[in-house]
């Protein structure tokens, strides 16, 4: 990709993980620069989930570049390190093992696997920051060295919001099809949170699917018990691909849908491909705060894009790219907090007094690290994308947040 960027690509092959070198470590110097230091990325950039995370590592780098351009931390040079995670359960793990074994200081999550090897960061005592989308780890103990950088930290007993079901029943919304996959715990709760929501609100849970293969895109029979229930309201937690082909799969099908919301999909790419006119009137959730509503955060992440990954504004980041830039953003500020000579154990005690951060104005609202982990934010909020003709236009300039339904916990929400 660049060659500025140490790329490690994780290896499989049992000789090459066990090949060993041979360092010849200079004399100091009092003179010399202060030693780099390292920080990795752990995404998806191939396999199953790589249509969604192929372009993260671009939020990363430009983050990393813009803080080395600022002449890095204390003078210390950043090194990022890309692990590519194949889209595997079993890679994940090896990526980052590889990761703390060549040095990096703390790793940014942008994978929907990091639920199988977040073990490794908290044995080892390496500080996590990154996207808290793949699992409740991020507000378990022990893990009190992990910091989501997207919601702060998550209430293992998942509390219900009804902010989603409200949208989509004031939208005309009455009998819900909600889908997840099977594999992923966080999608599947998802959709079984927004089925108890709809029927808190009023509405009707017509399908609740949560049996779906990570990456399908057939959809045939959904599409037909959806008709059968008289589903006119959807959400799907899943990828774009996924997501896209259900919707296809309902149109196809005849069911005729009053609104339709996804949690992903507010991407660039989408404008001009074969899927823009079938996903027309569909509102597309933003987690941060979308280019489209500029701010001082917004524009100095789309300059640093430009300048060091040669996207452009038009060309808006995807929310893996927002992730993981983000991810970068907080990891930086817990090693600048940590002193001239930063180490693991000084960045994850400097990041849990961190009171209030809001990746300067990218977030919708302020994380209070001292005191959220295990709990969730007081309200949730973001912004809903409709798909219009000629672009995704925002349906309110400031945040739609909704609070948490008192003692509520779906943390055994149904799977189906």
């Amino acid at each position: 990709m660049n060659t500025r960027l140490v790329k490690a690509s994780v290896a499989l092959m049992a000789g090459v993980a066990g090949m060993a070198a041979t360092m010849v470590v200079p004399t100091a110097d009092a003179s010399a620069a202060p030693a780099p230091i390292k920080i990795a990325l752990i995404t998806s950039e191939t396999g199953e989930a790589a249509s969604e995370f192929v372009t993260s590592p671009q939020g990363f780098l430009a983050r990393v570049d813009q803080q080395n351009a600022e002449g890095g931390i204390d003078g210390h040079k950043i090194i990022p390190l890309v692990f590519n995670d194949q889209g595997s359960l079993t890679t994940v793990v090896t990526a980052v093992q590889q990761a703390i074994s060549e040095g990096a200081i703390g790793l940014v999550n942008d994978t929907p696997f990091f639920f199988n090897a977040y073990k490794y960061a908290q044995q080892a005592g390496i500080p996590v920051t990154g996207g808290s989308f793949d699992g409740p780890e991020w507000g378990e103990q022990p893990n009190t060295n992990m910091f989501a950088s997207d919601v702060g930290s998550i209430n293992p007993n998942y509390p219900l919001s009804t902010g989603l079901a409200q949208f989509l029943k004031s939208h005309g919304g009455s009998i819900l099809g909600a889908y997840g996959y099977a594999i992923s715990s966080s999608s599947s709760r998802a959709a079984s949170q927004t089925a108890t929501a709809a029927t808190d609100v009023g509405m009707k849970v017509g399908v609740l699917d949560t049996s779906v293969v990570f990456g399908s895109v057939s959809f045939t029979t959904e599409a037909l018990a959806a008709k059968s229930a008289g589903v006119n309201a959807v959400y799907g937690t899943m990828d774009n691909d996924s997501n896209f082909a259900l919707l296809t799969a309902l149109q196809q099908a005849g069911v005729k849908l009053k609104v339709v919301s996804f949690p992903t999909g507010y991407e660039p790419d989408i404008i001009h491909s074969t899927v823009w006119k079938s996903v027309q009137g569909v509102y597309f959730s933003a987690e941060f705060r979308p280019l489209s509503l500029p701010d001082a955060g917004t524009e100095q992440m789309a300059a640093a894009l430009q300048k060091y990954e040669h996207r452009s504004p038009s060309n808006f980041p995807t929310y893996n790219i927002y992730e993981s830039y983000v991810g970068a953003d907080l990891m930086i500020k817990g090693i600048q907090l940590a002193g001239k000579n930063p180490t693991s154990a000084g960045v994850i005690k400097a990041l849990r007094n961190v009171k209030s951060y809001n990746a300067n104005g990218l977030l919708p609202d302020s994380i209070n690290f001292s005191t959220i982990f295990g709990h969730n934010l007081p309200k949730t909020c973001g912004w809903f994308m409709e798909a219009e003709k000629n672009g995704f236009v925002a349906t309110s300039t400031a945040p739609v947040c909704s609070g948490y339904l008192p003692n509520s916990n779906s943390a055994t929400a149904p799977a189906s």
